[in-house]
């Protein structure tokens, strides 16, 4: 008898695992906030003996370390990653009874990683589900290109054999669990779903469906963008990452808000992008809490500066905190939370700009030649159709491209309008008039703007 909870983490793209026996359990590739794993467990009514990692994780920082520290578990940590802790280093092959009747197997599946392990589970004997973290996705695999650059055609063909490793020790019906593939930048590819088995797989996933050279050929064509704090999380994760702090942050009034501008710190206002162009502080950053928070503002953030959070609420605070920590943000230097007038000083005024749609866009360009379009997507989605006569600056690149943007009335869109907002709110600090194209891009061409197609590389 066993049961597996998942727990998700959308804005990473990332599932956890809790895997329980009638009195004990494992936690495969725990978040930093390890507080909801035991409280699954709490739930479950039994004791997490073992922490388990597939690989030392790159996109976040792992809690595995406090999470064995905090139940006494002993903690699975595959043989040839080089970590700076004890741990239980694990081989291919090697066993351990999470509880009576349920064991968890090791399975060597390079190729994510040099050193990355599956870990099969197995009810009385018989294989029931398999941990697949960055190996055998949901019609994809792990990127192989995060370690280390000469590595990456190798690892590709490692990704290869590994996903016909497990196809072959497996049997259809055996679901497959990966850490990686919700929307992670882990991933190679993104395919619908939030389950599978190795059945499914075997007929749709393209490390099983094409031999190795075309295979390998068309993984490496297809790696896009990597957020640049990746370079942050394996070196954290290998090292052994502190207890985290979620405490509510130092407060922040007016002034204390202005002064940490001035500084040159960042000051981040976590409302949705309709809220922030109707008014907010000047110099602020809009990275809403909603949307992919820890993801683009980690890979914005120049690494280690001081951030100060804004938000509509005290929840939208809290969550926002617990998102950050997964990435390395650990503690804010202050927060503020409620009406934004509050935010600037006696005689200081809120900044504004605008929010429209892509029907306001083509009126607006109809009318007006100082119109300039940006577009702040990635180069992926620009290749698959753009509005004619943009600018483009992916707004990962954007801070350091601001100067690049023409003269004119800047109308900043993306695919959906988060990154649009993000990009606006850059370029409304440096002083440019800009507006939020809040709308999905497949709308450009209804509302009359010609989208040029040019197709894959």
């Amino acid at each position: 008898m066993f049961v597996v909870d998942t727990l998700e983490f959308p804005v990473l793209g990332n599932h956890s695992y809790l895997a329980s026996g009638p009195r004990t359990a494992v936690a495969v590739d725990p978040p930093r906030d390890i507080d909801q794993v035991v409280a699954a467990a709490a739930r479950r009514g039994v004791r997490i003996a073992y922490v388990a990692e597939t690989h030392i994780h790159n996109d976040y920082v792992s809690g595995g370390l406090e999470l064995a520290r905090l139940t006494g578990a002993r903690y699975l940590v595959p043989a040839g990653a080089a970590v700076s802790f004890p741990r239980t280093a694990v081989t291919d092959g090697d066993t351990v009874a999470v509880d009576e009747d349920l064991r968890l197997r090791a399975l060597a599946t390079p190729g994510h990683t040099p050193h990355h392990t599956a870990y099969v589970l197995e009810d009385g004997g018989r294989a029931v589900a398999a941990f697949t973290g960055g190996s055998l996705l949901i019609g994809a695999v792990g990127r192989p290109d995060l370690v280390e650059p000469r590595l990456t055609g190798e690892l590709a063909r490692a990704q290869h054999a590994s996903a016909h490793r497990l196809a072959d020790a497996l049997d259809d019906a055996v679901r497959l669990l990966p850490t990686h593939g919700f929307g992670s930048f882990c991933a190679s590819g993104q395919a619908g779903g939030e389950e599978t088995t190795v059945g499914a797989e075997r007929v749709g996933n393209a490390a099983l469906t094409k031999d190795v050279d075309a295979f390998v050929a068309e993984l490496l064509a297809g790696l896009d963008d990597v957020p640049a704090y990746y370079t942050h999380m394996g070196p954290a994760n290998a090292a052994g990452p502190a207890p985290v702090d979620l405490t509510p942050p130092e407060p922040a009034d007016a002034g204390r808000i202005a002064a940490r501008l001035a500084a040159g710190e960042w000051v981040v206002d976590l409302r949705h992008r309709v809220a922030f162009a109707a008014g907010h502080v000047p110099g602020t950053f809009n990275f809403e809490a909603e949307g992919k928070l820890a993801t683009y503002l980690a890979w914005l953030l120049p690494w280690g500066k001081p951030v100060t959070l804004l938000a509509g609420t005290p929840a939208q605070l809290a969550g926002a905190q617990r998102e950050l920590v997964r990435v390395g943000i650990d503690r804010p230097a202050a927060a503020a939370s409620g009406d934004p007038h509050a935010w600037v000083r006696p005689g200081e005024s809120l900044a504004s700009c605008g929010c429209a749609t892509f029907a306001d866009l083509a009126r607006a360009r109809a009318e007006r030649d100082d119109v300039v379009v940006l577009d702040v997507r990635r180069d992926s989605e620009r290749r698959n159709g753009y509005v004619a006569d943009s600018a483009h600056i992916p707004v990962q690149d954007l801070r350091g491209r601001v100067g690049e943007v023409p003269d004119g009335e800047v109308w900043v869109h993306c695919a959906s309008g988060t990154r649009a907002s993000i990009g606006a709110s850059l370029l409304d600090a440096a002083g440019r008039d800009v507006t939020v194209v809040d709308d999905h891009f497949d709308a450009a061409e209804r509302a009359g703007l010609t989208v040029r197609r040019p197709g894959p590389r």
